[in-house]
């Protein structure tokens, strides 16, 4: 008898089908390539960038995730790994003069430091009038900062270029997360950002690999804008608004950055009026504010009370997410852009994609 309940066990198991196979690399690589535009150069070669990223950091391959990587492409550099930046010499010597007058910098000492001839036998002045794009000006400040006196207390001691590559990705955010990276690093992860490689990998990075609460992937691209977790955040932002009455900037950034407890922000200390209703103190309002960067924010006890009541105010569900209201700045930008502009441009171009 007990064999006969082992033989009918491994019959029961083997019946249980197998999970089918994912598409191969080939495949995958097909599917980017017929989602690419056609106007577009060496579409085969964005592509094995793109499903190298997909692998190698076990994001899923489906055609939403396809789309949602060539959309912030297309915007943010029309398919150019290091694109251009236009009248880029003029920006940075603007952006330079501001920074010495704010430190106190005499512009005389900084056209003197702009003089100095650097290691390729040009001077730091002829290789900023020829920069064209954001690695130009990274590398140019890179030795500026390494070589001349002046550039320490100028930049104090950071390079200004942060964003960079074909999906304009945060460099800081690159040199956090490439612990993973699967191409060889010839100089630095600063200069694997401005490779097609290393800016689709990256951008890949900050797109996808983070679980949201979002129904509709404007949020999301609405966050590579202004920050993981930003759309969710301004929507908590706008219930508090609506609970205390108080005019709080939807922004997404519901703490200020290592203020001490007795020193809120506006959001925070909107918050602390709820605190009676809520049942909490404020160092446990605190605590639950620094999650805000994480998933699990939402299933907190203050993101849940908050909602509750804020529905029960409104009579009906008030949105669980909201595009930041946060206009961007930049010496790269020369007219008024906000998120919502980007979040809005970048959803177009996905849907375009789905459609081809």
């Amino acid at each position: 008898m007990l064999g006969l309940f082992a033989a009918l066990a491994l019959a029961s198991c083997s019946t249980v089908p197998s999970p089918a196979p994912g598409p191969s690399a080939t495949q995958v690589r097909d599917e980017v390539v017929r989602r690419i535009p056609p106007t577009v150069d060496d579409r085969i070669g964005w592509a094995g960038d793109i499903r190298m990223a997909f692998e190698a950091q076990r994001i899923e391959a489906s055609v939403e995730n396809i789309c949602a990587t060539l959309a912030v492409i297309e915007q943010e550099s029309g398919y150019r790994a290091n694109p251009e930046v236009p009248n880029l010499p003029r920006i940075a010597r603007s952006e330079i003069d501001r920074r010495a007058a704010a430190v106190h910098i005499p512009k005389l000492l900084v056209d003197a430091g702009l003089k100095m001839k650097g290691s390729d036998g040009r001077s730091y002045g002829e290789q900023l009038a020829r920069a064209r794009s954001e690695r130009d000006l990274s590398e140019l400040y890179e030795e500026i900062i390494g070589r001349v006196p002046m550039g320490q207390r100028l930049f104090a001691g950071k390079n200004p270029v942060q964003t960079g590559g074909a999906m304009q990705v945060s460099i800081p955010f690159a040199q956090a997360n490439a612990q993973n990276y699967p191409y060889p690093v010839a100089r630095s992860i600063r200069d694997e950002v401005f490779t097609r490689r290393g800016g689709v990998y990256f951008g890949i990075a900050h797109l996808l690999d983070y679980q949201t609460p979002y129904t509709q992937k404007v949020h999301r691209f609405a966050d590579y804008n202004a920050g993981r977790y930003a759309s969710r955040n301004a929507a908590f932002q706008s219930a508090v608004s609506s609970l205390t009455g108080v005019s709080l900037a939807l922004d997404g950034d519901l703490l200020v950055p290592d203020a001490p407890i007795d020193k809120p922000g506006q959001t925070e200390l909107a918050v602390r009026r709820l605190a009676p209703r809520l049942g909490m103190d404020e160092r446990e309002i605190r605590r639950a504010l620094a999650q805000s960067d994480r998933l699990d924010f939402s299933d907190g006890t203050l993101h849940s009370q908050v909602f509750a009541m804020a529905d029960a105010r409104a009579g009906k569900a008030v949105p669980r997410a909201l595009i930041p209201g946060i206009r961007l700045d930049s010496p790269k930008i020369t007219r008024e852009l906000t998120t919502e502009w980007f979040a809005n441009r970048v959803a177009d171009r996905y849907r375009q994609c789905l459609q081809r």
